[in-house]
């Protein structure tokens, strides 16, 4: 067992150079690359977590300012079909304006033309009386004797 003991020692003591070289070597390890790239990392990690929060924000704003181009964009079209049927009425009141004008006109031109048309019938009635009178006046002189028709015509 002594020869175990002293075997055991032995090891020891040669593995002691190979543990000092192995803590230095974990905390130069530490110390050169850990620190560093843990440092890399936060900063990456706070980049990123930024960048994302920006975007968020980016995103929002670029809602806000949608929200507000739509809104605009309805009350510009709303402003669009107001003047449209405001121009259409117009239109429309103008359309029958000159449709009550030119029937006015016509029934002027019509009245003006019964006006026309009874003056034509009581002239040429006044014209058929005369001829009427004229023609039987004939008649009876070509039909009767002389003296029988002019005592006719005297009555």
């Amino acid at each position: 067992m002594d020869l175990i003991f002293k075997q055991l020692g032995e090891l020891v003591l040669g593995s002691v150079p190979t543990m000092i070289l192995f803590i230095l070597l974990v905390v130069v390890y530490g110390v050169l690359v850990r620190r560093p790239l843990d440092r890399v990392l936060a900063e990456r990690r706070a980049r990123t977590t930024g960048a994302v929060e920006q975007a968020k924000g980016a995103i929002a704003a670029a809602e806000a300012e949608t929200s507000a181009y739509e809104e605009k964009l309805r009350k510009a079209k709303a402003e669009i079909f107001a003047m449209r049927d405001g121009k259409v009425k117009q239109w429309s009141a103008e359309r029958d304006a000159a449709l009550e004008q030119a029937r006015q006109g016509a029934q002027e031109r019509v009245r003006g033309a019964r006006q026309g048309i009874e003056q034509s019938v009581s002239e040429a009635r006044t014209q058929i009386e005369n001829a009427s009178n004229d023609l039987s006046s004939r008649v009876l002189a070509a039909v009767l004797p002389a003296n029988v028709a002019a005592a006719e015509v005297a009555q």
